[in-house]
């Protein structure tokens, strides 16, 4: 059965926004699981359904109604994972180019998740729902490299908070077309929807988020350069965007880059190298570092 909450306003929260306060009122949750609540019209502010712009006021009635825990229907497979370490709380995997993180439509086999499933049980985190067990930030299919996975909710609510407060480090190295003249840079250009199709990113003003790239170039060849990035936001394909948008496509990237897109990459030529984070129960600073994978050298040898 689905469970309600209802709760007043207090003087120290007037002029919060509901979403804000209601990851402060439930921090077992992640924002954008809340968001969803409010947008699906599961939140009502005095008795109407309010949105997550809503600036709460002194005495206002917030009710807002949990969903049904729905019952994983994603099987679990014996897929080949490369774990880079594994302890009780997380793991950190090396993913593999053409593996989808978690199910999606047209997708609901042959993901890190079912493999996930498959490998730890029972023992993953439930926060962000149940497509995505124990994914605490995800990335690109055709995106080869780390990324952390949480076993238990204790441990996503710390990644996650060390995401969203940038003390979370990740590294990527990528070959883009042209030649890039700044030994490094920082593009900082916010990342929303695109118009003309919603499964594309862009950078743009209208409904967008703060993202910020750091870039340094590793080598210079003809017509490709091969980068360093750091990631200081964590916006969906914002390294494929903010290159595109400097003239700068990631090889490969049939979505981003130019019309006849190197098809022998089988996507772009994009790997995250390193995470760096604190661990959620140790507090001991953890740093990882992976390979190039042979796609990403194979290419590069072509470019000599």
């Amino acid at each position: 059965m689905q469970s309600s909450e209802k709760f007043l306003v207090e003087d120290r929260d007037v002029g919060t926004r509901l979403d804000k306060l209601l990851s402060q009122k439930f921090p077992e949750k992640t924002r954008s699981s809340l968001q969803k609540i409010i947008e699906d019209g599961g939140v009502a502010v005095k008795g109407e359904i309010a949105n997550k712009n809503y600036k709460l006021r002194f005495g206002d009635e917030v009710e807002i109604t949990l969903p049904n825990v729905v019952e994983l229907d994603v099987k679990p497979q014996d897929i080949p994972l490369d774990i880079v370490y594994e302890d009780n709380d997380l793991l950190v995997i090396n993913k593999q180019k053409g593996m989808v993180v978690h199910p999606a439509a047209g997708n609901f086999d042959g993901t890190l998740v079912n493999a996930l499933l498959y490998h730890c049980k029972d023992s993953l985190s439930g926060i962000n729902g149940v497509i995505r067990p124990g994914i605490v930030h995800r990335i690109d299919k055709d995106t080869s490299g780390l990324l952390v996975v949480a076993k238990n909710d204790v441990a996503h609510v710390s990644l996650a908070a060390q995401i969203k407060e940038h003390s979370f480090t990740r590294t990527y190295e990528a070959v883009v077309h042209s030649v890039v003249k700044k030994d490094s840079g920082e593009i900082d250009a916010p990342i929303g929807r695109a118009m003309n199709d919603r499964k594309k990113m862009c950078v743009t003003e209208r409904n967008a988020k703060h993202a910020v790239t750091h870039f340094e170039v590793i080598k210079r060849y003809e017509k490709f350069t091969h980068i360093k990035l750091r990631l200081e936001t964590g916006r969906t394909h914002q390294i494929r965007v903010h290159m595109a948008y400097m003239g700068y496509p990631v090889a490969g990237d049939e979505v981003y880059g130019p019309k006849k897109a190197i098809k022998s990459l089988n996507g772009q030529c994009l790997h995250a190298k390193t995470i760096g984070f604190i661990h959620p129960v140790t507090g001991e600073y953890m740093h990882f570092e992976s390979e190039l994978p042979a796609y990403f050298t194979s290419f590069l040898k072509t470019l000599h």
